[in-house]
């Protein structure tokens, strides 16, 4: 038996009334602004087309607070610094300075500022685009900053279309970077002072650390490695952490150069209680003051390098064990690579911790081989 058909109803009788329709202009413009907020930045510009008052709400301020440059580099796997053609890379800094002008134009009051720009580029001057753009928007109130300053999301596969009496690649060099970084810092200290997430590349020299350590308000901060030739000395280390009295969690990626081997490093916080040193390659701690500390993440990391038994246990005999540090400078330690440990972790031996401490500590009895 074949179904019963619907009948056909009039085009008239389908029609909703108007009670039908939520009626969404009727709520009150704070209310319209929260439902705004849920959107992306493309389906915001969609609604702007669909009506005049749409479009007046869309151009609110508020609903403009975050600035994020790699949004468009998606579809490239979050890659940094990809060879594109250059008809794609044009159009992509085209967008750049559109969507620059859009968000000065509206006015935003930025919460979020994510970017991938090599500053030291002569060529595009991307420094002087972060530069314009806080200085003509609201971001007093900026509290997570996502900063790659050492490569652009996307370039030019023909680098020579971008150059004159020089490569484009020669005109870029670490000091340009580094000079445009610390000019960009400077003025974030006085334009965002409230910045509580901060992930960075970080050069640590004096200068930036002195910058770095303006931001009272830090909660969370990643550094990353800026030159792998650049050391890290355990004092300017130490003065950071102690010069941060609200940061509560710490990744650290730093390499110690070759020239470096055996120093060894001390860390002092009130306030840590989350450190992450896992991505660093030979960063040892001599000394932890971290009474709050909750969670760390420590990890060996090989570095082929091959040296021989005298010059190893010379080396190996400045560092004490990691266990005995952690014991003495982390009362309220619960994690260790993300092993749960047990409450009476102090007062018995290592040998629950062996395996965790084989792949994290340096000291003669955890390491068998010097391989780094």
């Amino acid at each position: 038996m074949s179904p019963r058909k619907r009948p056909l109803v009039p085009v008239s009788s389908r029609r909703k009334t108007a009670d039908d329709f939520f009626p969404f202009n009727l709520l009150p413009v704070e209310c319209q602004l929260h439902v705004f907020s849920f959107l992306n930045e493309v389906d915001k510009c969609s609604c702007a087309l669909v009506c005049l008052s749409w479009s007046c709400i869309i151009r609110s301020w508020k609903l403009w607070r975050v600035a994020d440059y790699s949004r468009r580099g998606v579809f490239h796997l979050g890659q940094e610094g990809l060879l594109v053609s250059n008809r794609e890379f044009e159009r992509w800094k085209s967008w750049v300075h559109h969507y620059t002008h859009h968000l000065i134009s509206r006015r935003a009051s930025l919460l979020t500022l994510k970017a991938s720009f090599d500053l030291g580029d002569r060529c595009n001057k991307w420094g002087e685009l972060l530069s314009h753009l806080l200085d003509n928007v609201h971001c007093r109130d900026l509290s997570h900053l996502d900063l790659n300053w050492s490569f652009t999301l996307l370039e030019p596969l023909d680098l020579r279309i971008h150059s004159s009496s020089s490569s484009h690649r020669d005109s870029i060099t670490k000091m340009d970077q580094l000079n445009s970084f610390q000019e960009l810092l400077t003025k974030l200290t006085h334009r965002c002072p409230r910045i509580a997430k901060m992930r960075l590349h970080f050069d640590w020299s004096d200068v930036s650390v002195s910058l770095l350590t303006q931001f009272q308000h830090l909660r969370v901060l990643e550094l990353k490695y800026f030159w792998v030739f650049k050391g890290v000395t355990p004092s300017t280390l130490q003065t950071l952490t102690k010069s941060l009295p609200n940061l509560k969690s710490l990744t650290l990626h730093i390499l110690v150069p070759m020239r470096n081997l055996g120093i060894s490093y001390t860390l002092e916080s009130q306030s840590l209680e989350y450190l992450d040193v896992s991505p660093s390659r030979g960063l040892v701690f001599s000394r932890l003051k971290l009474p709050a500390l909750r969670e760390l993440q420590a990890k060996k990391i090989v570095r082929s390098i091959t040296l021989d038994r005298r010059t190893r246990l010379r080396i190996q005999s400045r560092w004490p064990c990691l266990y005995h540090v952690l014991r003495e400078g982390t009362p309220k330690l619960q994690a260790l690579n993300n092993e749960r440990l047990l409450p009476t972790w102090r007062e018995e031996s290592y040998g629950e911790l062996t395996a965790i401490l084989e792949q994290s500590c340096y000291c003669v009895q955890h390491l068998d081989s010097w391989l780094w």
